[in-house]
């Protein structure tokens, strides 16, 4: 079984950069208290600590 994570967004996007809004939208969010269970791959860790500030992980699973 792959190893997955869940995050929710704690930030608002608004008057952030349109990169750090972009990486929201690949991540799946796209308002504020949502989570989402994603693969825990190099790619998707690196979306995150884009944006470390906006979101928080909730959960490790695997």
């Amino acid at each position: 079984m792959a190893k997955t994570i869940v995050i929710k967004q704690i930030g608002s996007p608004i008057r952030r950069p349109a990169k750090q809004k972009a990486t929201l939208v690949g991540l799946g969010l796209n308002k504020m208290h949502r989570t989402r269970e994603l693969e825990d791959t190099p790619s998707v860790r690196g979306m995150i600590n884009k944006i470390s500030h906006m979101v928080e992980i909730v959960e490790e699973k695997g």
